[in-house]
């Protein structure tokens, strides 16, 4: 149950269906959902952003309830459960709508994302250079519905135990004072 204002961020961190289903263990987070961001194509496919030539990047879009998480706790998550340090890839997932970004929807989300991401290049945390990207939201297009939940509804799948899993059990070690109980 939502108590304070609820808002609204996008980030992509390679295939949308591994940050959905970080995401969507959150407290504070009322919903998730895939799609796509940051192309000029209209209502695109899957097939049309795989192919690497809409500008889209698979990303998820959630809204949150920043009296139960901040946006800082978000971009904590985000940096801990991708690797922000490879263009245009994440693990075997290649091509440039898995890139690292941050789509901001106001001047205060810009802000705290520069500053995070300023932060961690000057901690050199991953000891690489930072590549994600931080722009401003300009549309979100829903992922097709095969896409949603997908971790939910595929669980047994190679992908999802292989990839998924080890994310989630990395942030049920570093942000278990962040997960919905």
């Amino acid at each position: 149950m939502a108590n304070g204002q609820i808002k609204t961020a996008v980030f992509g961190g390679g295939c949308f269906w591994c940050t959905e289903a970080v995401f969507n263990e959150l407290k504070g987070v009322v919903s998730v959902v895939p799609g796509y961001s940051g192309g000029d194509l209209k209502n695109p496919g899957y097939e049309q952003v795989t192919k690497g030539y809409t500008g889209h990047i698979e990303v998820i879009k959630f809204e949150f309830d920043e009296s139960q998480i901040t946006y800082k706790d978000l971009l904590a998550v985000f940096f801990a459960t991708h690797d922000p340090t490879t263009k245009n890839r994440q693990g075997a997932d290649i091509g440039p709508q898995y890139q690292s970004v941050i789509f901001y929807a106001d001047e205060e989300q810009k802000q705290q994302a520069l500053r995070y991401v300023k932060d961690l290049e000057e901690q050199n945390l991953f000891g690489k250079p930072i590549v994600t990207e931080v722009r401003p939201l300009k549309n979100f297009f829903i992922a097709e519905d095969y896409h949603q939940k997908y971790y939910e509804n595929h669980k047994n799948l190679p992908y999802c135990q292989l990839v998924i899993d080890p994310k989630l059990e990395k942030l049920k070690k570093q942000f278990i004072s962040l997960l919905k109980t």
